[in-house]
């Protein structure tokens, strides 16, 4: 049996937690940081969890985690 294949582009955006979540930077933070406001930054800082609906694909993705 051939080895299943991580999908790269996944595996550089989305990192799975201890209880098996997965994790992933927010866009737009960047460049052109002039126009968004302090709270708009800020926010933009912290890292998010994969709702439900969307944690099968991502597991479909990331076979070894």
């Amino acid at each position: 049996m051939p080895k299943i294949k991580t999908n790269r582009a996944a595996a550089k955006r989305f990192k799975k937690t201890g209880t098996g979540k997965f994790v992933f930077r927010k866009a737009n933070s960047s460049h052109i940081l002039t126009k968004k406001s302090t709270k708009r930054k800020r926010s933009l800082r912290q890292s998010q969890i994969i709702d439900k609906t969307n944690r099968r694909e991502i597991k479909l993705l990331l076979p070894n985690g």
